[in-house]
C-alpha cells in the first residue's frame, strides 16, 4: 500500500515536471505592430484595421469642437492622433512633430489610423482616390484643394458634421470647417482611399 502511494507520488511529481518544462521551452512570437518596411526604414503597412474607441476627454473635446454628439466621435485612434498632431506647425516635406506639411501629415494619419499607405505627394494622392461628391463624404476621406492656382496643391482629411483636419500654412494643423471662409473657395475634389490590395485583385 506503502509501495502503491510511493509510486503515484512519483508520477504526479514527473508528470508536473514535464508538464513545467513544456511551458518553459515554448518560444514566445510577439507579432511585429508596425507591420513593412521600405528601404528608408519607413513603415509600409500595417494591420489589419482594428476600430479603437476614444478616451472619454477626447471624445468630448472633438465633439464639441465640431458641434456633434459624444456617442459620434468613435475612432479613437483618428481623434488621438490629431490631438497629437495639433498645432504642429507647417514645414514643407516635413514628417515629424517640429513641422509637417498637408501631404505629409495626410500619409501619416493613413497609415497610423487606417493602417492604409498612401503616396507621399497631393499630386499622387489624388490619384489613389474613389471620387465623390460632397454630400457622400464619409469620416477618413480626403479633400484636395487648388491653391496658389495650382491643381489639387493641398489635401486634408474630412471627419464628420463638415469638418476637416488639414496642415495650414499659416496656423499649422487644425481642424476647421469644409465650408470655411477662407478654404472652401479653393476645394476641387474629395474621395475615399482606395486600398491597393483590393484593386489588384479586382483587375
Amino acid at each position: 500500500m506503502l509501495i502503491r502511494r510511493h509510486t503515484k507520488l512519483l508520477f504526479l511529481v514527473f508528470a508536473a515536471a514535464v508538464i513545467l518544462s513544456s511551458c518553459h521551452s515554448r518560444k514566445l512570437t510577439v507579432r511585429n505592430p508596425q507591420g513593412d518596411y521600405n528601404s528608408n526604414g519607413m513603415v509600409t503597412k500595417r494591420g489589419p484595421y482594428v476600430m479603437v474607441k476614444p478616451d472619454k476627454e477626447t471624445a468630448d473635446k472633438y465633439a464639441e469642437l465640431m458641434g456633434v454628439k459624444r456617442n459620434d466621435i468613435q475612432n479613437g485612434r483618428l481623434y488621438t492622433f490629431i490631438d497629437e498632431w495639433m498645432g504642429v506647425p507647417y514645414r514643407f516635406g516635413g514628417l515629424d512633430k517640429d513641422g509637417v506639411d498637408c501631404s505629409g501629415l495626410v500619409s501619416l494619419l493613413q497609415l497610423q489610423v487606417y493602417d492604409q499607405p498612401v503616396p507621399r505627394t497631393c499630386a499622387l494622392q489624388v490619384n489613389s482616390i474613389k471620387r465623390k461628391y460632397e454630400d457622400e463624404l464619409k469620416e477618413g476621406d480626403l479633400v484636395f484643394f487648388d491653391f496658389d492656382g495650382k491643381q489639387y496643391s493641398h489635401v486634408g482629411v474630412y471627419l464628420q458634421n463638415g469638418y476637416i483636419v488639414h496642415a495650414s500654412t499659416r496656423r499649422g494643423v487644425i481642424v476647421v470647417k469644409l465650408h470655411d471662409q477662407g478654404i472652401y473657395k479653393y476645394f476641387s475634389r474629395a474621395g475615399s482611399v482606395i486600398d491597393p490590395t483590393t484593386s489588384a485583385q479586382n483587375d
